[in-house]
């Protein structure tokens, strides 16, 4: 909303109501393709158009994602003079493709024009631009007949306040992406982790078991010598499924008035046979305001293949430290505190191609492929 300058005055809306319904469907895209569908629907509702272009690229060494409402060929937004034009004027975010000719006779005989525009019966284009510093990030063509005429100034005063809701859509959309990416690298390297884990949901349904854990689970069904001749397919053991269902009535029951006071920390199971096996509870509230019911993370061990494990890396641990240089030994160390490269080299007052170099050097002479290998290695 805005206030005019005369006091008493009634403020006028930014945006026209008829365009609520399609704001909240642009604002509420999970990803590209929801966002495409809610451009399309936003600017139609907004503009008359004969065909609407959307173009992103989150990535300048990924090729470019287009979409259009009608077929367009490729390299529409790196054609001629357009690429050129934004090449020169980086951030500027509304362009009209009869701006970048002398008159509408030279516009009429280019290749931009013969290429993109006459195959669709199309006489006036707007280009909005959107970028991350210097990097665009996408644009969104609006192409109009010539019976459509181009577009008014009040037509632009709109895309103009469109903008910035197109801008938000965008930010939040990268983040999600961002999010959704962190997620699926934990999540992989979770399933390569030598610790069984399992999360389990308020109502006890998995969220989550790496390999390892549905391994374990198998183990303390079938045991381990039946456990090596089938797959590991077991679902989780009653045991523990029991000793969770007596964490939730206790949470049950510290929601009376004067509780009983327990702590909900942690609770380990063991296998009624096998006492080597065993799973230590952890019952975990997000950190939000207490709405959403706890979870179950289970952390499964083979106390005897850890012993071996711990006593096996204890004897081989200082061999492979012997063979790093001082430097290098200290990278490695930094590393394992799952320190990034540019904290490396702050704290260790290296550069960063110096603390890279050393970095490669470890992994050689280790002959390990990644960080995720040498923290297994070195722990």
């Amino acid at each position: 909303m805005k206030r005019t300058p005369r006091v008493g005055m009634k403020r006028e809306p930014m945006i026209e109501r008829a365009l609520e319904k399609p704001l909240l469907g642009l604002h509420a895209a999970m990803n590209v393709e929801a966002l495409w569908k809610a451009t399309r629907r936003l600017l139609s509702a907004a503009i008359p158009n004969r065909l609407i272009g959307l173009m992103l690229q989150p990535n300048p060494i990924l090729p470019m994602i287009a979409r259009w409402t009608l077929p367009m060929p490729d390299g529409f937004f790196t054609g001629e003079p357009l690429e050129n034009y934004i090449a020169r004027r980086p951030r500027h975010r509304f362009v009209r493709i009869s701006g970048l000719f002398s008159n509408r006779s030279s516009l009429i005989k280019s290749a931009f024009y013969r290429r993109y525009m006459a195959p669709q019966r199309c006489a006036h284009v707007v280009c909005i631009f959107f970028w991350k510093n210097q990097r665009r990030i996408c644009a969104i063509a609006i192409m109009r007949t010539a019976t459509q005429g181009d577009l008014s100034g009040e037509e632009m005063r709109l895309l103009r306040q469109l903008y910035p809701q197109f801008q938000t859509a965008l930010c939040r959309l990268g983040s999600l992406e961002r999010e959704h990416s962190v997620r699926k690298d934990l999540e992989e390297f979770l399933s390569r982790l030598p610790m069984p884990t399992i999360l389990l949901r308020w109502n006890l349904r998995p969220i989550y078991q790496n390999r390892a854990a549905r391994e374990f689970c198998t183990v303390w069904e079938k045991g381990p010598e039946e456990a090596k001749r089938t797959k590991a397919t077991s679902s989780i053991p009653s045991e523990i499924l029991d000793r969770c269902r007596l964490l939730k009535q206790q949470w049950a029951d510290a929601e009376r008035p004067n509780p009983p006071r327990i702590d909900f920390e942690e609770e380990q199971v063991r296998h009624p046979r096998l006492p080597h096996l065993r799973a230590t509870l952890h019952l975990r509230q997000l950190g939000s305001a207490g709405v959403a019911r706890p979870h179950f993370l289970i952390e499964c061990e083979d106390l005897r293949r850890h012993a071996a494990a711990t006593t096996e890396r204890a004897s081989a641990r200082l061999p492979h430290l012997a063979r790093l240089t001082r430097r290098e030994q200290e990278v490695a160390r930094l590393v394992c505190e799952g320190r990034s490269n540019q904290e490396i080299a702050d704290e260790a007052c290296l550069s960063l191609p110096m603390v890279k170099k050393h970095l490669h050097a470890v992994f050689r002479k280790l002959e390990v492929p990644s960080r995720s290998r040498l923290l297994a290695l070195m722990l």
